[in-house]
């Protein structure tokens, strides 16, 4: 493990939550202008055979995935403000342009009929479902989290382009050229290797409700797949149980419970654990990483080498801002990129910042203004809709210190 002595407070909270009894393994990486300032890791890796959390150990991130498949996707398509149709022939809704994709403005947050397991590695067959269905809303003139339809869409559309999943692209740009641990579609290898999700409280403990909702019920895999995946970092008081997202949460034919529940992780035992979700590479939700390889990921972003600046300075820039029409709280996104608000909390510091969270805490952050890159990566999942305070702790300690 290593921490520069200017972090040195981040290496206290890191610790301190393992003291406190919030993780079982975790890690958390930074790097600013280009330089690894911080890479921790601690714990363990499987509570069922006490194996240890290793550096190289990755976890299954759920929606941190959403950035990298933004990234591939503004690579190659050169106009956002194309209708999906110029590339999707088949897509039923010719006003619903790439932008709405990306922005999570398609009104297409769910999968209508049941997507069966023998399908959940056929994306293109997924994406079918949703090109005949009808939208909830019309494109353009609202937002909501589309948190596995979005990457089914976008996905299908890179494909149309280049004839090429996101998984084996983000390979080809990304991992490879960058030497980063980090797959949209992992091999037998890194399964075996990967942190196990778990839900299980701290010992001792009740599950962390906290005066909020827990995880969504009716679409509850073991191990997560439930909760809203755009966040890791916000306070438990920033969900009431009365408010309506935690009223929706614990209502199974809910919008949100339906836009996060099918496909069924909760289908297959172990849920996000089981091979077949490591190995589909949902371009959504099915990124496998180590905390410095998605922390690389937002440093070559932000350096340039991924996007041009001003490319990602337009990637970023807020389309939607206000009330999601899925998670029922404030939510803001570029395309395909989280900003801050009340599902992607940021410091006051981190203004500038973009990134995307994951089911249960994990998260990934850049912010050009600072130079900096964030991951957190953990396996205890939060047993709460708004995610927990762990990712938040890191991150607050990270501008504090600089």
């Amino acid at each position: 493990m290593y921490c520069d002595p200017r972090f040195s407070r981040v290496r206290e909270v890191f610790e301190g939550q393992f003291a406190d009894g919030e993780e079982l393994g975790a890690a958390f990486a930074v790097y600013l202008d280009g330089e690894l300032v911080v890479d921790l890791w601690a714990g363990v890796a499987d509570r069922r055979t006490g194996r240890a959390w290793e550096a190289d150990t990755p976890a299954f991130a759920y929606s941190c995935t959403k950035a990298l498949t933004a990234a591939v996707a503004l690579g190659v398509i050169d106009d956002v403000t194309s209708p999906v149709t110029r590339f999707w022939p088949e897509f039923a809704t010719p006003a619903t342009t790439v932008e709405h994709l990306l922005a999570h403005q398609a009104g297409l947050p769910v999968v209508e009929d049941p997507v069966p397991v023998e399908e959940f590695a056929d994306l293109p067959a997924i994406a079918d479902r949703l090109a005949r269905q009808r939208p909830l809303w019309e494109p353009g003139t609202a937002h909501g989290y589309h948190a596995l339809t979005y990457g089914f869409l976008v996905g299908e559309v890179v494909r149309r382009i280049t004839g090429t999943s996101i998984g084996d692209l983000v390979a080809a740009q990304i991992a490879g050229p960058h030497d980063l641990d980090l797959w949209v579609g992992a091999s037998e290898e890194v399964i075996t290797r990967a942190a196990r999700l778990t839900t299980t409280p701290p010992e001792g403990r009740a599950p962390a409700t906290g005066g909020t909702a827990p995880a969504a019920r009716g679409t509850a895999p073991a191990a997560g797949g439930t909760a809203p995946a755009v966040t890791g970092a916000a306070p438990a008081a920033a969900m009431p149980a009365d408010s309506p997202a935690a009223l929706a949460a614990l209502d199974p034919g809910s919008l949100m419970n339906r836009a996060l529940g099918n496909p069924g992780m909760h289908l297959l035992k172990g849920g996000a654990n089981h091979p077949v979700i490591l190995r589909a590479g949902w371009p959504g939700a099915g990124v496998v990483t180590t905390a410095k390889g998605l922390a690389g990921f937002y440093r070559a972003l932000i350096g340039g080498e991924l996007l041009p600046h001003d490319r990602l300075r337009e990637a970023v820039r807020r389309r939607v801002d206000g009330q999601d029409r899925v998670l029922l709280m404030d939510s803001a996104f570029g395309l395909g990129f989280a900003r801050p608000s009340s599902t992607f909390l940021a410091p006051p510091k981190a203004a500038e910042a973009f990134g995307h969270g994951g089911l249960g805490g994990s998260l990934g952050l850049g912010d050009p203004s600072r130079g900096l890159a964030c991951a957190y990566v953990m396996n205890r999942l939060a047993g709460s809709v708004t995610g927990s305070l762990r990712a938040h702790r890191l991150i607050s300690a990270v501008y504090d210190a600089l």
